[in-house]
């Protein structure tokens, strides 16, 4: 009987970024439960807006750790944590201006266009948050150091 023969890295490396892609999507699932759960919670006490804002926080607060831990496999740290909001500021712009010319010059029912939107900006949040969570992710990156206790 002969053992399985291991994966070439190449395989490896495509599998692992399979399962980073698939568990961002599931974080990313999670998250807008979470924010809409948090927003539904605390709109009775608060203005609509101060709800939405506070939700938006907590949840994006939320999709650190998920992303740090669930998705990207690697240990929290203040610097991630401050640069975290940048995928949110990203993907709002992206977003946006794909909302913009979704409806602007497809002609997209005002309806659907937020949700292509939506999907259009999904990969450039992965990859930027790949990048902050993950510094060092590339064609040339070094393996990441295993994860250790929590510095946040």
């Amino acid at each position: 009987m002969t053992s399985p023969t291991p994966a070439p890295p190449a395989d490896r490396t495509r599998r692992e970024q399979l399962g980073q892609i698939l568990r961002f999507a599931l974080v990313g699932g999670v998250n807008t439960g979470t924010f809409f759960g948090i927003y539904l919670l605390l709109h009775p006490w608060l203005p609509y807006f101060a709800a939405y804002t506070l939700a938006f926080v907590l949840s994006m607060i939320g999709s650190f750790f998920m992303n740090t831990y669930f998705t990207y496999r690697t240990r929290p740290t203040w610097k991630k944590f401050l640069l975290f909001p940048l995928t949110n500021v990203t993907n709002y712009v992206i977003q946006s201006a794909g909302l913009y010319a979704l409806v602007t010059w497809a002609g997209l029912d005002t309806r659907i266009a937020p949700l292509v939107a939506a999907v259009v900006a999904i990969p450039f949040t992965f990859l930027l948050s790949r990048k902050i969570l993950t510094p060092g992710t590339g064609p040339t990156a070094e393996p990441a150091p295993e994860r250790t206790s929590s510095t946040v």
